[in-house]
């Protein structure tokens, strides 16, 4: 709710229009993640497109925990989650894992990394990119009992972190103006 809707006092009753209003923008950061998400799985013919869906869907989750983290709860995290191992034909649990655990990193430095700055927090998800692909072809070595040549990991974390800044700077424009739950 908007901070004019906390202070005491009396006021009418909020309209359909408003509550709809304030759905949409807290539902903002996972349905932009989820679409996001089904783009990097259209047929585009890009060489290598499938690294891009784990790396994008990271970036996503990484921004929203930090800066809207009621709006990017675990329980969503977890459905992102579920929906990036079916469509990126991981072995089930990878990627809710790698995804919670990012979740969880993002939410316990947010009050720190958030004031510092963009760098800052950008070294901070290159190293959880490098940490995120590194996890995942161990939990899939794991899962699926065969061993995994380790350079695609290194491509990962690599992409990962150097899209992070393409899709943070559009989610920070729509986080202080679309997706704000202050405005609404």
């Amino acid at each position: 709710m908007a901070r004019t809707d906390q202070t005491p006092g009396i006021r009418p009753r909020p309209t359909i229009g408003r509550r709809l209003d304030v759905i949409s923008r807290h539902a903002f950061p996972a349905s932009t993640t989820v679409l996001v998400m089904l783009l990097t799985e259209m047929p585009t013919g890009i060489r290598g497109q499938a690294t891009l869906l784990p790396a994008v869907t990271l970036a996503c989750v990484w921004f929203w925990s930090v800066f809207r983290p009621t709006a990017m709860s675990p329980p969503v995290v977890f459905l992102i989650g579920l929906l990036l191992d079916l469509l990126g034909y991981q072995p089930l649990g990878v990627g809710v894992f790698i995804l919670l655990v990012a979740h969880a990193v993002a939410l316990r430095c947010r009050y720190w990394l958030a004031p510092r700055g963009f760098a800052l927090l950008w070294a901070v998800f290159a190293a959880v990119s490098v940490v995120d692909a590194a996890l995942t072809w161990l939990l899939t070595v794991l899962l699926t009992w065969r061993l995994i040549a380790p350079a695609p990991v290194v491509f990962q974390a690599a992409l990962t972190a150097a899209l992070y800044p393409a899709i943070a700077i559009p989610l920070a424009r729509a986080h202080r103006s679309i997706a704000d739950p202050e405005r609404a």
